[in-house]
């Protein structure tokens, strides 16, 4: 299951939180929290229920519980005082809001088109580069063996340079980071040209964005 509240991604599968570009790191303690919350939303759960349905054989104090709510707040960048999505429910517990949280879309299918080629980017690691094993081989002497990949899963696709001597170069300029991909994008490796295209999966659920 993932979900899309704001700018943060919640991922249950692969136990990952995004906000923006960027991985949110939480506690496996205040993920179980936000997993269980994202899970029931939009009803409020008792402390009491979020203590017993996670941890029915471990003491966990109601105080412990409110520190992983802040975790969670830190995380997702939230205000306690003005929470948009993470709310206190006053004598009963915490909820997720329902109206800020929609479905977001299932695994979408990356390709990169070059001339008249197509490479399917599989979740994971796609590398660019001379060496004929990876995934785009491009057999030019101004391309390193291993030069440049794309990595797919949450929240998206990324690029990023691997010390290439010549440079990996993304919608006309040189990247010195990981940077996120749109469809369309232009790749520029050696002299070779590619571009980016994004396909819904099949059977994807539309999102909602706030």
């Amino acid at each position: 299951m993932r979900v899309r509240f704001g700018d943060c991604t919640f991922d249950a599968v692969r136990r990952e939180v995004w906000r923006g570009d960027g991985a949110v790191h939480l506690s496996p303690r205040a993920f179980d929290v936000l997993a269980l919350l994202v899970t029931k939303r939009p009803h409020a759960m008792s402390k009491d229920a979020i203590l017993e349905t996670l941890w029915p054989d471990t003491f966990v104090g109601e105080a412990n519980l409110a520190g992983l709510v802040a975790e969670i707040r830190r995380g997702i960048g939230e205000d306690a005082r003005e929470p948009r999505f993470l709310r206190t429910v006053h004598g009963v517990g915490y909820a997720l809001s329902d109206g800020a949280v929609a479905a977001a879309d299932e695994d979408a299918v990356f390709r990169l088109v070059w001339g008249a080629r197509e490479f399917a980017l599989v979740e994971g690691e796609s590398l660019l580069g001379r060496d004929p094993a990876c995934t785009v081989a491009i057999d030019d002497a101004t391309v390193s063996r291993h030069h440049a990949r794309i990595l797919v899963g949450a929240p998206g696709a990324r690029l990023e340079d691997l010390g290439s001597k010549n440079g990996t170069w993304l919608r006309g300029r040189r990247i010195a980071a990981s940077e996120p991909l749109a469809d369309g994008d232009v790749i520029r490796v050696g002299p070779a040209s590619l571009t980016l295209r994004r396909f819904a999966a099949a059977g994807s659920t539309a999102t909602v964005l706030e």
